[in-house]
């Protein structure tokens, strides 16, 4: 009898630590979310929504006069999604879209001065909500996490890759 109740303890331990192996995805999708809430609500006075200010933003880490095709790829979204955002943006003045010229096919997305200007002001509000949010954390712990993230999502990548590789 003895022996039984030691084997469930066992078991119901080894169970409660894969719920909370678990919960580490639950811990990070939840910070992903409020993170992105509070960036969101920092930026609604600009006139942005999400899937317009991660746009702009990529535009500008990316540098200007990309193709949409290239934008919807780095955004991780479908294209149709990105021309309903960038139509919103040119609505306001933000961006402005060409033909390529060497293909008449591809469109490029530029930042217009009133979409750089908006980004000054992005870029301000994000340090500040950055600061804010990483508040009573010791550049070395958070040294120490990105290390750690990285290192999960290199985990991730290679795991994909594998059944990738064997599905194919």
């Amino acid at each position: 009898m003895l022996s039984r109740l030691s084997k469930l303890v066992s078991m119901m331990q080894t169970e409660l630590e894969r719920l909370k192996e678990l919960s580490l995805a639950e811990h990070l999708g939840r910070l992903h979310r409020l993170w992105r809430t509070v960036a969101d609500v920092e930026l609604a006075p600009l006139g942005l929504t999400h899937p317009r200010w991660t746009a702009l933003w990529k535009l500008l880490r990316l540098g200007d006069n990309l193709s949409q095709k290239v934008l919807a790829d780095a955004l991780e979204i479908e294209l149709a999604s990105l021309m309903r955002t960038l139509g919103q943006l040119e609505e306001q003045g933000l961006v402005e879209r060409h033909c390529c010229d060497k293909d008449k096919r591809a469109r490029i997305v530029s930042l217009t001065p009133a979409g750089l200007e908006v980004l000054k002001q992005m870029e301000a509000r994000i340090i500040q909500v950055r600061r804010e949010l990483l508040d009573g954390i010791s550049a070395s712990e958070l040294s120490e996490f990105e290390r750690i993230i990285s290192l999960i999502s290199d985990n991730a990548s290679a795991k994909l890759a594998k059944v990738t590789d064997t599905i194919l």
